[in-house]
């Protein structure tokens, strides 16, 4: 268990090239817009769905 964290964190000090505090900003912005659009598709197909079924089982009962 230490063999690994202590090769995870070499790995990350030495093999990874960290973005900088500008970049990881803008792509934070990015990433935070794209996910209130797809929670909003989703939240939006799930509406209609829902709609749907209702209606579908509003005319099974009659």
């Amino acid at each position: 268990m230490v063999n690994y964290i202590t090769e995870s964190y070499k790995e990350l000090k030495n093999h990874v090239t960290w973005p900088t505090w500008a970049e990881a900003q803008k792509l934070t912005v990015i990433v935070a817009v794209f996910s209130v659009l797809l929670a909003l598709a989703v939240w939006g197909v799930d509406t209609v769905f829902s709609k749907v079924v209702g209606v579908y089982f509003d005319w099974i009962k009659s």
